[in-house]
């Protein structure tokens, strides 16, 4: 049985913006952000956030009570998006709006794009691009897409380290 009653762990070098919520069981690693009004509900299993993540404002983050969240490292996850009870791997991004939904696995380096709802229970395998409602495969990510993953993530730590040395809120 979960213990919502248990704090959770945010490191040292996070930032955490105004407005924001961070609910029950929420662990955040080293220079992961979460911006304005999002919500992290870890109060009836727990959230795992790797480092160097960002969870955009508005988005909401939550789990079941046989699934908690788990997220990897260097993840963006755009303005208003949902994610509740899967596993994102390391490299991803989540676009704007999008719905990851109960037991779906996300692979490393896989982009779900703005508006796209993934099912229950889908694996999404590396590197793939899925779009629409229901979300559908669409292809295999090029190098250059890759790329522009990890630079959206890089400018949200540099803006992550900024705001921490400002601590502007």
């Amino acid at each position: 049985m979960h213990d919502s009653r248990k704090p959770g762990i945010v490191a040292k070098r996070c930032f955490i913006a105004a407005g924001a919520h961070l609910i029950g069981q929420v662990e955040l690693d080293e220079l992961s952000s979460v911006w304005y009004n999002a919500v992290l509900r870890g109060d009836i299993n727990y959230i795992k956030i790797g480092r160097e993540t960002n969870i955009q404002d508005n988005c909401v983050l939550h789990v079941t009570h046989e699934l908690p969240l788990i997220v990897g490292d260097r993840v963006t996850i755009g303005h208003g998006a949902i994610v509740h009870g899967c596993v994102i791997a390391d490299d991803c991004l989540i676009g704007m709006g999008a719905i990851v939904l109960d037991g779906a696995t996300i692979g490393k380096g896989s982009v779900i794009a703005a508006g796209a709802v993934v099912r229950e229970r889908m694996e999404v395998p590396p590197h793939s691009l899925v779009v629409g409602v229901p979300g559908v495969i669409k292809r295999t990510l090029d190098p250059s897409t890759i790329e522009m993953i990890r630079e959206a993530g890089r400018s949200y730590v540099e803006l992550t380290k900024e705001r921490l040395a400002n601590t502007l809120r």
